[in-house]
């Protein structure tokens, strides 16, 4: 079997929007929760915790705070499977050498995504029906082939908001042909075939690398914190995901 990802833009409604965010708020506040009891698990009496053991705790968290009840049950699980591994992948480079870099807390304005496992969203009359929040208009450009297995919904720096789908299919082989060519990247053009064709280099970043230093430079010489700073950082996001396209 072959894993796909499907990514489509959504637009949520005013109200849809504030609730995509407080959950996305909640999740941050359950990874930072669970990233502290690790810690002090181990620094107070050298006892490691699993995901099981704090997938345990879910029910008791929501009756103590009620409020995560408008967060899916899969996605505040899929949360703590997150944390779980970072912790995996710190053990795993420690014990190959590596330098590992201890799972650190994540600041809100850089959790940006949120995972249903399996249930908890459909696609009904060409929308998004997503559990807790409603039905989202979504931009289906393409159909989605194979069996959906997850639904991650992100949120860029730009404030668009996308939904991406992994999907299990059955891998498509080429056709077959007896024609064939070769490829040599080079410096001064993107390709050329063996055939003779040159594929010129379009040089996207050097286009916008002037653009893009001088929204650089005003984003430092504003002051952190500020309304003009979030601005700022948002032309400079728009910058980027236009080279990253």
């Amino acid at each position: 079997m072959t894993i796909k990802t499907y990514k489509y833009r959504i637009y949520p409604s005013c109200a849809q929007v504030t609730a995509l965010e407080r959950t996305l708020g909640f999740c941050c506040e359950l990874y930072n929760a669970g990233l502290q009891e690790r810690r002090d698990a181990w620094r107070i009496a050298h006892k490691s915790i699993s995901y099981k053991d704090q997938q345990n705790q879910l029910p008791e968290i929501k009756s103590i705070r009620p409020e995560l009840g408008i967060v899916h049950s899969q996605v505040l699980q899929d949360v703590l499977r997150r944390l779980d591994k970072a912790f995996d992948a710190f053990f795993r480079r420690a014990k190959a050498g590596e330098k590992p870099g201890f799972p650190r807390f994540r600041a809100r304005a850089r959790y940006d995504s949120f995972t249903y496992l399996q249930s908890g969203f459909a696609i009904e009359s060409g929308k998004l029906r997503l559990s807790k929040i409603g039905k989202v208009k979504i931009k289906l450009h393409r159909p989605i082939e194979g069996k959906i297995k997850t639904l991650t919904v992100t949120h860029t720096s730009t404030g668009k908001w996308f939904a991406c789908f992994v999907v299990e299919c059955e891998p498509e082989p080429l056709p077959k042909s007896a024609d064939a060519v070769g490829i040599d990247m080079g410096l001064k053009s993107f390709a050329m075939l063996s055939t003779g064709e040159v594929i010129p280099n379009s040089k996207f970043f050097r286009t916008d690398e002037k653009r893009l230093a001088k929204a650089q430079k005003k984003l430092s010489a504003v002051t952190k914190g500020t309304p003009e700073r979030r601005k700022r950082r948002k032309i400079a996001a728009r910058v980027h995901e236009r080279i990253g396209h």
